[in-house]
């Protein structure tokens, strides 16, 4: 795993507690972002390196996660039907800005949009849905941080899927690693990706989708 871990407890030291952040993996190129699926399509992306094969498809909307914890309570550490299997998607930093760029969140806020028509007429037109969720800890239990994830379809999603990802990693016996020290209560030992904040170069960008930037 090309992924640098750390104890969730020296995580906690410097996580921020509150406001809405894209908390990743990063290298100064690069970000990770996660998303689960049943075994045989996970084999499939990481054989290949691409997302596809017979049972995919590119016709439904796909969700990708930057944070790691939250990928791990929406897929219950891999232990839901159909997301058996974790996968580690990294995207250059410049990419993912341009998924950001065509991202209208999912339900209408007047402090992002001038009125409801405005932002109806975006969602219409773009292929990126955006969700700020409460984050949530290695439990379970919601946190005041909010997480982000988008929703991709259309081109979008495809020229994710086919062109814009670097690296696909199977990292599912690691979370079944860290699934174990939970389940024994040794949360002292519990590892997790090293993860901070992400700040975009477009100061508009972050203003339109939600970014806390303090």
């Amino acid at each position: 795993m090309n992924i640098i871990t750390e104890f969730y407890k020296r995580g906690l030291e410097h996580w921020p507690k509150t406001g809405q952040h894209i908390l990743v993996h990063q290298t100064e190129e690069e970000i990770v972002v996660y998303q689960a699926y049943k075994k045989s399509i996970a084999r499939f992306a990481a054989e290949n390196q691409f997302l596809g094969g017979s049972e995919y498809s590119y016709s439904r909307m796909s969700w990708i996660k930057p944070n790691f914890l939250w990928m791990m309570y929406r897929c219950g550490w891999a232990e839901k039907e159909n997301q058996e299997s974790v996968l580690a998607l990294w995207i250059k930093k410049k990419d993912f800005e341009s998924v950001l760029n065509e991202a209208v969140i999912s339900s209408f806020n007047p402090h992002y949009y001038v009125s409801h028509e405005q932002w109806r007429a975006n969602l219409g037109q773009k292929e990126v849905r955006l969700q700020w969720d409460p984050d949530h800890d290695p439990y379970g239990h919601k946190q005041e941080r909010r997480a982000i994830q988008l929703g991709l379809k259309g081109n979008v999603l495809e020229n994710f899927g086919k062109k814009q990802i670097t690296r696909i990693e199977d990292i599912t016996d690691f979370v079944k690693q860290q699934k174990q020290l939970l389940d024994a209560g040794r949360i002292n030992e519990l590892l997790v990706p090293i993860e901070t904040v992400y700040k975009t170069t477009n100061a508009a960008l972050n203003q339109r989708v939600g970014i806390d930037l303090q």
